[in-house]
């Protein structure tokens, strides 16, 4: 499906199940897409995670019920999934800045949020380099956690920081491996890659801070994970990260990928790929790189 419609059917799709339970996970069915790129990609366009666009809908509607009608707040609360009348308060306070009683005597002001309303703007004179690359399939060796959607990219660095000062460090300083988790860093460059891996459902991924694997022992609490042969979008990047990263995975699904002519998204994971032998992360011509994996479009 062509990626910008795929996110507009995403809205729709949301006001139509406004009162049911419905999460990231639903959401993609219904689109035919990977949970993980359409929380990504719905993110990137809006400025507005799923689950958190959700939320606020339910709550501007709440509070124009509430303004409207003279059902009681607790019918309210159950109504938009709210399971006691503390949580709806609480959640409906933060958003609105008042409570619900407020709203509903004329003292409080009601926080508008509609739906959004889903375009595209392109911008003429910034090339994006890329190449389309077929590659053989390949395994990669390293450590793995998983991460919901929503606090995903909030918590990642902290997973970097964590697997660092444990078992990294020593290695990234020169030093000769003093253990099989260092050995294994050391054998298998793990660092090179930060992979996403939507494949447990729940709104949830895996991450992996791996490297190519080149054999040999596996440590315990460390996996291996295979990708098949295929054809991956490679996005260079130059610059300071996450800074330049993050800038380039706006552009790749603001500008790439909307109404691309020739490639569509493909698989369940997508690869960042970082140059763990030249410069430092934040030096300003530092190279790094986003994998996404593609297939090319049937003719229709």
């Amino acid at each position: 499906m062509e990626w910008l419609a795929c996110i507009r059917r995403s809205v729709q799709y949301i006001e139509e199940h406004l009162y049911d339970n419905i999460s990231a996970q639903d959401i993609a069915a219904h689109v035919h897409m990977s949970p993980f790129f359409l929380q990504r990609g719905f993110a990137v366009m809006t400025g507005y995670g799923i689950a958190e666009y959700i939320r606020n809908r339910k709550l501007y509607l709440a509070a124009m019920d509430l303004k409207n009608s003279s059902e009681k707040v607790i019918d309210t609360a159950y109504r938009y999934g709210y399971e006691t009348p503390e949580s709806f308060a609480k959640a409906f306070s933060r958003f609105h800045g008042c409570s619900p009683l407020q709203i509903r005597n004329g003292t409080g002001k009601i926080r508008t949020f509609l739906p959004l309303t889903v375009s595209i703007t392109v911008h003429g004179g910034d090339i994006m380099k890329y190449q389309i690359t077929n590659m053989f399939s390949f395994r990669v060796i390293g450590f793995q956690k998983e991460f919901s959607y929503e606090e995903g990219y909030r918590e990642i660095p902290k997973f970097w920081d964590e697997i660092c000062a444990k078992y990294a460090d020593n290695i990234y300083a020169g030093n000769a491996p003093e253990n099989p988790y260092e050995k294994a860093i050391a054998d298998n460059c793990i660092g090179e890659y930060g992979i996403c891996i939507d494949d447990i459902g729940d709104g949830k991924f895996r991450y992996l801070i791996a490297g190519k694997y080149a054999g040999g022992e596996v440590p315990e609490g460390m996996m291996l994970y295979e990708f098949p042969r295929g054809d991956w979008a490679v996005f260079d990047c130059y610059g300071p990260i996450p800074e330049t990263l993050q800038a380039l995975n706006t552009k790749i699904f603001r500008e790439w990928l909307p109404g691309n002519p020739d490639y569509e998204l493909s698989g369940n994971a997508n690869v960042e790929w970082y140059d763990t032998i030249h410069g430092e992360t934040k030096d300003p011509d530092y190279h790094s790189a986003v994998w996404i994996p593609v297939k090319k479009k049937e003719n229709e």
